[in-house]
């Protein structure tokens, strides 16, 4: 196995717990190195799963480590190699970015000149030019995000954790955002996790995805695979639509009304010719001239879904069973 085959991350059973409060309930992980997507709500476990592999915060139990380092013991060692753009607005107002980012140069161990024009040369490319002379205090949330942006990568990381990096930003901002992100894993090469709750986001720049709920690991893959099979099926009549949904109910489909069509939900098994011969002889039944019938590709949201729901599903059978 070479380096670039190695897993980026890897955990065994890592759990974090604050008291009785479980963030983090025996997560096991092999990540590739990719632009990788940690999707879930806010409250998730997310933010903790990112602490947990900078060293921020001890693990209560299991194992973990990142860039083939251990995260208790080699704390120092990875974070020369790692970047971290926080969630929060934490950057101090009266300097001016070219200070700032010039500083976290120097912090990571290159001499002042060359900490100066490698920030000067990051801020360029993250879209902060003439403005890197002004207080960051002025700066408007979408420029303190592209400053914390540089920071993160001002070292040339091997890999950078973006947590929640288009918060707060308007949709020109947040596009803005998604694009260099994109720029910074294709063209420089660097391996990107996207900590995110907008599925959107994840879709567009990640092309692996790490689900979390409630603390514990939903799912994790390629997210090509994950969407593959699984979709709905579109169907348009002529004449009552609810007739052709009691029909394919009948013939043990779900389906349901979005406007004058209908929404064939796809067995867990995927959608198969059988069902679309159920389609077929539901609308013959009713003798309905059959006007589109299409199969809808299976999104990012559909897995989240999909996945969360039996999670929550297994969960509440076994509290049943416990009581």
């Amino acid at each position: 196995m070479t380096v670039s085959d190695q897993p980026i991350v890897t955990t065994a059973a890592l759990t974090k717990a604050y008291g009785s409060v479980i963030a983090l309930d025996t997560v096991d992980l092999s990540i590739p190195r990719s632009a990788i997507g940690l999707l879930g709500a806010n409250g998730a476990g997310k933010s903790t799963l990112i602490k947990l592999l900078l060293g921020l915060i001890a693990p209560t139990g299991g194992t973990a480590t990142m860039l083939g380092m251990d995260i208790r013991s080699d704390v120092i060692r990875i974070r020369e190699r790692v970047g971290y753009m926080p969630e929060s607005d934490c950057l101090p107002m009266d300097v001016t970015a070219a200070d700032f980012v010039g500083h976290m140069a120097e912090m990571s161990g290159l001499p002042g000149r060359d900490a100066r024009q490698r920030a000067n040369d990051v801020l360029y490319q993250v879209g902060v030019d003439e403005e890197r002379y002004r207080l960051i205090r002025g700066f408007s949330t979408g420029m303190k995000q592209r400053v914390k942006l540089a920071q993160a990568i001002v070292h040339d990381p091997e890999l950078v954790f973006l947590d929640e990096p288009t918060n707060g930003m308007d949709p020109q901002g947040r596009d803005d955002m998604l694009n260099l992100i994109n720029r910074i894993h294709r063209q420089l090469g660097i391996t990107v996790i996207v900590s995110s709750h907008l599925l959107e986001d994840i879709e567009r720049v990640c092309d692996y995805v790490v689900m979390v709920d409630r603390g514990k690991l939903v799912v994790n893959g390629r997210i090509n695979d994950l969407m593959q099979g699984g979709g709905d099926v579109i169907v348009r009549i002529d004449g009552d639509p609810q007739r052709l949904v009691d029909g394919l109910a009948a013939r043990q489909l779900s389906a349901r009304l979005s406007g004058p069509e209908v929404i064939v939900a796809a067995p867990d098994g995927g959608v198969s010719d059988a069902v679309y011969d159920a389609i077929r002889d539901a609308v013959v039944e009713m003798d309905a001239p059959l006007r589109m019938l299409r199969g809808r590709e299976r999104s990012l949201e559909d897995v989240y879904i999909q996945t969360v729901g039996e999670m929550v599903a297994a969960e509440d059978v076994v509290a049943a069973n416990g009581q």
